[in-house]
Protein backbone atom coordinates (compact mmCIF):
# COMPACT_ATOMS: atom_id res chain seq x y z
CA UNK A 1 0.00 0.00 0.00
CA UNK A 2 1.43 3.77 -0.57
CA UNK A 3 2.05 6.27 1.31
CA UNK A 4 -0.75 8.26 0.02
CA UNK A 5 -3.67 5.26 -0.03
CA UNK A 6 -3.10 4.67 3.54
CA UNK A 7 -3.08 8.20 4.38
CA UNK A 8 -6.61 8.27 2.49
CA UNK A 9 -7.92 5.02 4.15
CA UNK A 10 -7.19 6.97 7.88
CA UNK A 11 -8.84 9.91 6.54
CA UNK A 12 -11.84 7.90 5.83
CA UNK A 13 -11.70 5.77 8.96
CA UNK A 14 -11.68 9.37 11.28
CA UNK A 15 -14.79 10.52 9.06
CA UNK A 16 -16.72 6.87 10.28
CA UNK A 17 -15.27 6.52 13.93
CA UNK A 18 -14.79 8.63 17.35
CA UNK A 19 -12.12 10.91 17.18
CA UNK A 20 -10.51 9.27 20.22
CA UNK A 21 -10.50 5.88 19.33
CA UNK A 22 -8.92 7.13 16.12
CA UNK A 23 -6.35 9.05 17.77
CA UNK A 24 -5.26 6.14 19.89
CA UNK A 25 -4.73 4.13 17.54
CA UNK A 26 -2.60 6.90 15.51
CA UNK A 27 -0.49 6.66 18.96
CA UNK A 28 -0.16 2.73 19.05
CA UNK A 29 1.21 3.20 15.88
CA UNK A 30 3.63 5.61 16.05
CA UNK A 31 4.80 4.33 19.11
CA UNK A 32 5.38 0.53 17.17
CA UNK A 33 7.03 3.01 14.17
CA UNK A 34 8.97 4.74 16.48
CA UNK A 35 10.93 1.62 17.65
CA UNK A 36 11.98 0.65 14.31
CA UNK A 37 12.92 4.18 13.20
CA UNK A 38 15.08 4.18 16.51
CA UNK A 39 17.12 1.42 15.61
CA UNK A 40 17.61 2.11 11.98
CA UNK A 41 20.83 2.58 10.38
CA UNK A 42 21.32 6.20 9.83
CA UNK A 43 21.83 4.98 5.87
CA UNK A 44 18.09 4.35 5.94
CA UNK A 45 17.28 7.32 7.09
CA UNK A 46 19.18 9.54 4.96
CA UNK A 47 18.22 7.45 2.06
CA UNK A 48 14.34 7.88 3.49
CA UNK A 49 14.81 11.23 3.58
CA UNK A 50 16.43 11.72 0.37
CA UNK A 51 13.44 9.98 -1.43
CA UNK A 52 11.12 12.56 0.33
CA UNK A 53 12.80 14.87 -1.30
CA UNK A 54 12.33 13.48 -4.64
CA UNK A 55 8.49 12.82 -4.04
CA UNK A 56 7.78 16.26 -2.76
CA UNK A 57 9.16 17.52 -5.99
CA UNK A 58 7.21 14.67 -8.32
CA UNK A 59 3.85 15.13 -6.29
CA UNK A 60 4.39 19.28 -6.86
CA UNK A 61 1.52 19.87 -9.11
CA UNK A 62 -1.09 17.96 -6.86
CA UNK A 63 0.57 20.12 -3.41
CA UNK A 64 0.37 23.38 -4.94
CA UNK A 65 -3.32 22.40 -6.30
CA UNK A 66 -4.31 21.27 -2.55
CA UNK A 67 -2.49 24.87 -1.42
CA UNK A 68 -4.41 26.88 -3.70
CA UNK A 69 -7.73 25.50 -2.76
CA UNK A 70 -6.47 26.34 1.02
CA UNK A 71 -5.34 29.33 0.30
CA UNK A 72 -9.00 30.26 -1.56
CA UNK A 73 -11.07 28.79 1.37
CA UNK A 74 -8.57 31.35 3.75
CA UNK A 75 -9.44 34.73 1.35
CA UNK A 76 -13.22 33.19 2.14
CA UNK A 77 -12.61 32.91 6.07
CA UNK A 78 -11.00 36.38 6.25
CA UNK A 79 -7.89 35.21 7.27
CA UNK A 80 -5.37 37.80 8.29
CA UNK A 81 -2.53 38.80 5.41
CA UNK A 82 -0.05 37.44 7.80
CA UNK A 83 -1.89 34.66 8.15
CA UNK A 84 -2.00 33.81 3.76
CA UNK A 85 1.57 34.23 3.58
CA UNK A 86 2.42 31.62 5.90
CA UNK A 87 -0.06 29.29 4.16
CA UNK A 88 1.12 29.70 0.72
CA UNK A 89 3.71 27.82 -1.44
CA UNK A 90 4.42 28.63 -5.01
CA UNK A 91 7.01 26.63 -6.92
CA UNK A 92 10.19 28.45 -5.35
CA UNK A 93 9.12 27.57 -2.17
CA UNK A 94 7.88 24.18 -2.61
CA UNK A 95 11.49 23.48 -4.14
CA UNK A 96 13.07 25.70 -0.61
CA UNK A 97 11.12 23.03 1.34
CA UNK A 98 12.07 19.89 -0.63
CA UNK A 99 15.66 20.98 -0.68
CA UNK A 100 15.37 21.34 3.22
CA UNK A 101 14.21 17.78 3.62
CA UNK A 102 17.79 16.57 1.73
CA UNK A 103 19.61 18.92 3.26
CA UNK A 104 19.01 17.04 7.07
CA UNK A 105 19.53 14.19 5.44
CA UNK A 106 23.11 15.92 4.87
CA UNK A 107 23.53 16.56 8.41
CA UNK A 108 25.34 14.46 10.38
CA UNK A 109 23.72 11.52 12.34
CA UNK A 110 22.35 12.88 16.11
CA UNK A 111 21.52 9.44 17.40
CA UNK A 112 24.55 7.21 19.72
CA UNK A 113 26.93 10.44 19.45
CA UNK A 114 29.25 10.03 23.43
CA UNK A 115 28.28 13.50 25.05
CA UNK A 116 29.96 13.14 27.65
CA UNK A 117 32.78 10.00 29.30
CA UNK A 118 34.72 9.59 32.20
CA UNK A 119 35.90 6.56 34.72
CA UNK A 120 35.51 6.16 38.15
CA UNK A 121 37.84 5.42 40.75
CA UNK A 122 36.59 2.29 40.58
CA UNK A 123 37.21 1.63 37.23
CA UNK A 124 33.70 1.51 35.88
CA UNK A 125 33.20 3.92 32.72
CA UNK A 126 30.63 5.79 31.86
CA UNK A 127 29.17 7.30 28.87
CA UNK A 128 26.00 9.69 28.23
CA UNK A 129 24.77 9.14 24.36
CA UNK A 130 22.35 10.67 22.24
CA UNK A 131 19.09 8.55 22.19
CA UNK A 132 15.67 9.42 20.75
CA UNK A 133 12.83 11.13 22.43
CA UNK A 134 10.46 8.96 21.00
CA UNK A 135 7.14 10.19 19.81
CA UNK A 136 6.75 14.18 19.02
CA UNK A 137 3.87 15.51 18.37
CA UNK A 138 3.36 18.41 16.47
CA UNK A 139 0.51 20.71 16.25
CA UNK A 140 0.36 23.94 13.52
CA UNK A 141 -1.66 25.95 11.80
CA UNK A 142 -0.98 28.25 9.00
CA UNK A 143 2.58 26.65 7.87
CA UNK A 144 2.37 23.17 6.02
CA UNK A 145 6.26 23.33 5.58
CA UNK A 146 6.06 22.50 9.05
CA UNK A 147 4.47 19.33 7.81
CA UNK A 148 8.14 18.31 6.01
CA UNK A 149 10.29 20.21 8.59
CA UNK A 150 8.98 18.36 11.31
CA UNK A 151 8.86 15.23 9.87
CA UNK A 152 12.43 15.24 8.31
CA UNK A 153 13.68 15.96 11.62
CA UNK A 154 11.57 13.61 13.56
CA UNK A 155 12.80 11.08 11.24
CA UNK A 156 16.79 12.33 11.42
CA UNK A 157 16.93 11.81 14.81
CA UNK A 158 15.30 8.35 15.14
CA UNK A 159 11.57 9.66 16.37
CA UNK A 160 8.07 9.36 15.00
CA UNK A 161 6.25 11.70 14.62
CA UNK A 162 2.08 13.38 14.73
CA UNK A 163 1.38 16.07 13.04
CA UNK A 164 -1.92 17.66 13.25
CA UNK A 165 -2.64 20.18 10.63
CA UNK A 166 -4.71 22.96 11.18
CA UNK A 167 -8.07 23.23 9.15
CA UNK A 168 -6.38 25.96 6.64
CA UNK A 169 -3.94 23.92 5.45
CA UNK A 170 -5.15 20.70 6.11
CA UNK A 171 -5.30 19.99 2.06
CA UNK A 172 -1.99 21.25 1.61
CA UNK A 173 -0.33 19.30 4.45
CA UNK A 174 -2.39 16.05 4.03
CA UNK A 175 -0.14 16.20 0.14
CA UNK A 176 3.10 16.97 1.85
CA UNK A 177 2.31 14.12 4.39
CA UNK A 178 1.65 11.48 1.88
CA UNK A 179 4.81 11.72 -0.06
CA UNK A 180 6.82 12.21 3.28
CA UNK A 181 5.28 8.38 3.70
CA UNK A 182 6.04 7.45 0.27
CA UNK A 183 9.61 8.33 0.62
CA UNK A 184 9.92 6.28 3.80
CA UNK A 185 8.31 3.17 2.68
CA UNK A 186 10.57 3.78 -0.64
CA UNK A 187 13.56 3.09 2.11
CA UNK A 188 11.78 0.08 4.14
CA UNK A 189 10.82 2.36 7.04
CA UNK A 190 7.34 2.32 8.05
CA UNK A 191 5.19 4.85 7.20
CA UNK A 192 3.50 5.11 10.00
CA UNK A 193 6.62 7.13 11.58
CA UNK A 194 5.01 10.18 10.16
CA UNK A 195 1.47 10.43 10.76
CA UNK A 196 -0.77 13.50 9.76
CA UNK A 197 -4.11 13.73 11.54
CA UNK A 198 -6.36 12.85 9.04
CA UNK A 199 -9.33 15.06 10.74
CA UNK A 200 -9.80 18.99 11.13
CA UNK A 201 -12.03 18.31 14.50
CA UNK A 202 -10.74 19.52 16.98
CA UNK A 203 -11.32 17.14 19.22
CA UNK A 204 -8.10 15.15 18.20
CA UNK A 205 -5.69 18.25 19.89
CA UNK A 206 -7.17 17.74 23.23
CA UNK A 207 -6.70 14.29 22.47
CA UNK A 208 -2.74 14.44 21.52
CA UNK A 209 -2.54 16.76 24.36
CA UNK A 210 -3.51 13.98 27.23
CA UNK A 211 -0.39 11.97 25.77
CA UNK A 212 -2.21 9.32 23.97
CA UNK A 213 -2.03 6.59 26.25
CA UNK A 214 1.47 7.32 26.87
CA UNK A 215 1.92 7.26 23.18
CA UNK A 216 3.30 10.76 23.26
CA UNK A 217 6.55 12.12 24.53
CA UNK A 218 6.66 15.37 24.08
CA UNK A 219 4.19 18.50 22.24
CA UNK A 220 5.32 20.96 19.89
CA UNK A 221 2.91 23.65 19.07
CA UNK A 222 3.12 25.88 15.82
CA UNK A 223 0.75 28.66 15.56
CA UNK A 224 -0.63 31.59 17.06
CA UNK A 225 -0.99 32.77 21.18
CA UNK A 226 -4.39 31.22 21.87
CA UNK A 227 -3.36 27.49 20.26
CA UNK A 228 0.08 27.60 22.28
CA UNK A 229 -1.44 28.95 25.46
CA UNK A 230 -3.67 26.25 25.37
CA UNK A 231 -1.31 23.57 24.50
CA UNK A 232 0.73 24.80 27.43
CA UNK A 233 -2.01 25.38 29.61
CA UNK A 234 -3.52 21.64 28.75
CA UNK A 235 -0.72 19.35 28.01
CA UNK A 236 0.02 16.59 30.13
CA UNK A 237 3.45 15.70 28.16
CA UNK A 238 6.34 18.24 27.89
CA UNK A 239 6.14 21.08 25.16
CA UNK A 240 8.66 22.63 23.25
CA UNK A 241 7.20 26.31 22.58
CA UNK A 242 7.08 30.12 22.33
CA UNK A 243 3.98 32.07 23.52
CA UNK A 244 5.34 35.28 21.38
CA UNK A 245 7.77 36.56 19.17
CA UNK A 246 7.78 40.08 20.43
CA UNK A 247 11.29 40.75 18.82
CA UNK A 248 13.67 43.91 19.46
CA UNK A 249 15.89 46.07 17.29
CA UNK A 250 17.80 48.24 19.85
CA UNK A 251 20.18 51.06 17.68
CA UNK A 252 23.04 51.76 20.48
CA UNK A 253 24.45 54.89 20.62
CA UNK A 254 27.48 53.34 18.43
CA UNK A 255 25.66 52.03 15.74
CA UNK A 256 26.26 53.38 12.29
CA UNK A 257 23.35 54.74 10.49
CA UNK A 258 23.50 52.54 7.31
CA UNK A 259 23.62 49.41 8.83
CA UNK A 260 20.80 50.09 11.55
CA UNK A 261 18.62 51.01 8.68
CA UNK A 262 19.38 47.45 6.77
CA UNK A 263 19.25 45.55 9.58
CA UNK A 264 15.70 47.12 10.89
CA UNK A 265 14.20 47.01 7.96
CA UNK A 266 14.91 43.59 7.08
CA UNK A 267 14.10 42.41 10.54
CA UNK A 268 10.93 44.05 10.13
CA UNK A 269 9.82 43.60 6.37
CA UNK A 270 11.57 41.04 5.21
CA UNK A 271 8.51 38.45 6.02
CA UNK A 272 6.43 40.47 8.45
CA UNK A 273 4.44 37.18 9.77
CA UNK A 274 7.24 35.29 10.96
CA UNK A 275 8.15 35.26 14.82
CA UNK A 276 11.62 36.57 13.84
CA UNK A 277 10.29 40.01 13.13
CA UNK A 278 10.93 42.60 14.74
CA UNK A 279 8.25 43.98 16.74
CA UNK A 280 9.70 46.97 18.74
CA UNK A 281 12.48 49.58 17.52
CA UNK A 282 14.17 51.12 20.47
CA UNK A 283 16.39 53.98 19.57
CA UNK A 284 19.75 55.07 22.11
CA UNK A 285 19.31 58.72 23.32
CA UNK A 286 22.73 59.68 22.11
CA UNK A 287 22.29 59.15 18.80
CA UNK A 288 18.25 60.05 18.75
CA UNK A 289 19.03 63.08 16.74
CA UNK A 290 21.08 61.74 14.20
CA UNK A 291 19.24 57.98 13.86
CA UNK A 292 15.91 58.52 14.95
CA UNK A 293 14.06 60.16 11.83
CA UNK A 294 16.27 58.52 9.17
CA UNK A 295 15.05 55.34 10.52
CA UNK A 296 11.43 56.53 10.82
CA UNK A 297 11.00 57.39 7.48
CA UNK A 298 12.56 54.16 6.48
CA UNK A 299 9.95 52.50 7.99
CA UNK A 300 7.52 54.88 6.86
CA UNK A 301 8.43 54.82 3.12
CA UNK A 302 8.13 50.78 3.40
CA UNK A 303 4.49 51.18 3.83
CA UNK A 304 5.34 50.02 7.70
CA UNK A 305 3.20 52.03 10.44
CA UNK A 306 4.99 53.44 13.34
CA UNK A 307 3.74 53.35 16.40
CA UNK A 308 6.35 56.18 18.69
CA UNK A 309 7.00 57.54 22.35
CA UNK A 310 6.64 61.16 22.14
CA UNK A 311 10.27 62.00 20.70
CA UNK A 312 9.24 59.46 18.10
CA UNK A 313 6.03 61.44 17.19
CA UNK A 314 8.02 64.82 17.17
CA UNK A 315 10.44 63.63 13.75
CA UNK A 316 7.11 62.51 11.51
CA UNK A 317 3.22 63.73 11.97
CA UNK A 318 2.78 60.44 10.63
CA UNK A 319 3.54 58.54 13.62
CA UNK A 320 0.67 57.34 16.05
CA UNK A 321 1.15 57.53 19.43
CA UNK A 322 2.14 53.75 21.09
CA UNK A 323 0.04 52.52 23.69
CA UNK A 324 1.65 50.79 26.75
CA UNK A 325 0.26 47.20 25.28
CA UNK A 326 2.54 48.38 21.99
CA UNK A 327 5.09 47.79 23.55
CA UNK A 328 4.41 43.99 24.35
CA UNK A 329 2.37 43.07 20.93
CA UNK A 330 3.22 40.82 18.27
CA UNK A 331 2.00 42.90 15.48
CA UNK A 332 3.04 39.69 12.50
CA UNK A 333 1.58 42.93 10.12
CA UNK A 334 3.45 45.41 8.87
CA UNK A 335 3.63 47.87 12.31
CA UNK A 336 6.30 48.84 15.01
CA UNK A 337 6.47 50.22 17.99
CA UNK A 338 9.87 52.91 17.74
CA UNK A 339 10.88 54.00 21.58
CA UNK A 340 13.79 56.55 22.50
CA UNK A 341 15.42 54.96 25.14
CA UNK A 342 17.95 56.53 27.98
CA UNK A 343 21.13 53.94 27.11
CA UNK A 344 21.92 50.56 27.23
CA UNK A 345 20.71 49.75 30.89
CA UNK A 346 17.14 50.97 29.69
CA UNK A 347 17.18 49.00 26.63
CA UNK A 348 17.83 46.05 28.53
CA UNK A 349 15.50 46.80 31.13
CA UNK A 350 12.73 47.57 28.63
CA UNK A 351 13.22 44.04 27.07
CA UNK A 352 13.57 42.11 29.75
CA UNK A 353 10.06 43.74 30.65
CA UNK A 354 7.75 43.86 27.51
CA UNK A 355 9.92 41.22 25.44
CA UNK A 356 9.15 37.44 24.93
CA UNK A 357 12.57 36.07 25.23
CA UNK A 358 12.26 34.75 21.83
CA UNK A 359 15.02 36.81 19.62
CA UNK A 360 16.35 40.75 20.18
CA UNK A 361 19.13 42.20 18.11
CA UNK A 362 21.43 45.35 19.06
CA UNK A 363 23.00 47.13 16.33
CA UNK A 364 26.63 48.79 17.92
CA UNK A 365 30.32 49.48 16.85
CA UNK A 366 30.81 49.08 20.74
CA UNK A 367 32.02 45.66 21.53
CA UNK A 368 31.79 46.39 25.25
CA UNK A 369 28.06 47.39 24.48
CA UNK A 370 27.16 43.90 22.73
CA UNK A 371 29.22 41.76 25.20
CA UNK A 372 26.60 43.26 27.93
CA UNK A 373 23.58 42.71 25.45
CA UNK A 374 24.48 39.00 24.62
CA UNK A 375 25.06 38.49 28.35
CA UNK A 376 22.37 40.18 30.23
CA UNK A 377 19.35 39.43 27.15
CA UNK A 378 18.13 36.35 28.85
CA UNK A 379 16.21 35.59 25.41
CA UNK A 380 17.17 32.14 23.10
CA UNK A 381 18.58 33.87 20.70
CA UNK A 382 20.29 37.41 21.17
CA UNK A 383 21.76 39.07 18.06
CA UNK A 384 24.78 41.41 17.32
CA UNK A 385 24.65 43.36 14.10
CA UNK A 386 22.43 41.81 12.52
CA UNK A 387 18.64 40.83 11.08
CA UNK A 388 16.37 39.16 14.11
CA UNK A 389 14.96 37.24 11.02
CA UNK A 390 17.81 34.98 10.96
CA UNK A 391 16.23 33.61 14.06
CA UNK A 392 15.28 30.02 12.01
CA UNK A 393 16.92 26.69 11.91
CA UNK A 394 18.11 26.48 8.62
CA UNK A 395 20.25 29.53 9.30
CA UNK A 396 21.86 27.80 11.98
CA UNK A 397 22.71 25.36 9.82
CA UNK A 398 20.65 23.05 11.27
CA UNK A 399 18.87 22.09 8.08
CA UNK A 400 15.56 22.99 9.47
CA UNK A 401 13.69 23.56 12.68
CA UNK A 402 10.65 21.95 14.15
CA UNK A 403 10.35 25.40 15.62
CA UNK A 404 11.54 28.02 18.37
CA UNK A 405 11.86 27.20 21.76
CA UNK A 406 12.05 30.42 24.98
CA UNK A 407 11.85 28.00 27.91
CA UNK A 408 14.69 26.85 29.56
CA UNK A 409 14.41 23.05 30.02
CA UNK A 410 15.78 20.58 27.24
CA UNK A 411 15.79 22.65 24.43
CA UNK A 412 15.96 26.67 23.55
CA UNK A 413 16.05 28.50 20.56
CA UNK A 414 15.70 26.66 16.98
CA UNK A 415 14.65 23.09 17.55
CA UNK A 416 16.97 20.89 15.77
CA UNK A 417 17.91 17.45 14.81
CA UNK A 418 20.37 17.87 18.45
CA UNK A 419 17.44 19.44 20.43
CA UNK A 420 15.14 16.06 19.44
CA UNK A 421 17.08 13.66 21.22
CA UNK A 422 17.28 12.71 24.97
CA UNK A 423 20.29 10.53 26.08
CA UNK A 424 20.82 7.22 28.03
CA UNK A 425 23.85 6.57 30.27
CA UNK A 426 26.08 3.41 29.19
CA UNK A 427 28.23 1.85 32.45
CA UNK A 428 31.10 -0.16 31.37
CA UNK A 429 32.92 -2.30 34.39
CA UNK A 430 34.80 -5.65 34.93
CA UNK A 431 32.92 -7.61 37.47
CA UNK A 432 32.66 -4.56 40.05
CA UNK A 433 30.15 -4.81 42.91
CA UNK A 434 28.92 -2.49 45.09
CA UNK A 435 30.25 -2.99 48.85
Amino acid sequence: MTGDSALRIIATSASEQDVGLVMQEIGQRARSAARKVALSPADQRNTALVAMAKALRSHSARILAANTQDLADGLKAGLSAAFMDRLALDEKRLAAMADAVADVAALPDPLGRVLAEWTQPNGLRFERVATPLGVIAVIFESRPNVTADAGSLCLKSGNAAILRAGSDSFRTSTEIAAAMREGLEAAGLPGDAIQLVPTRDRAAVGEILTGLGGNVDVVVPRGGKSLVARVQSEARVPVFAHLDGNCHVYVHGKANLAMARDILLNAKLRRTGVCGAAETLLVDKACAVTHLAPLVTALLEAGCAVRGDRATQAVDARVTPASEEDWSTEYLDRIIAVKVVAGLDAAIDHIERYGSHHTDAIVTASNAAAARFLAEIDSAIVVHNASTQFADGGEFGFGAEIGIATGRMHARGPVGVEQLCSFKYRVHGAGQTRP
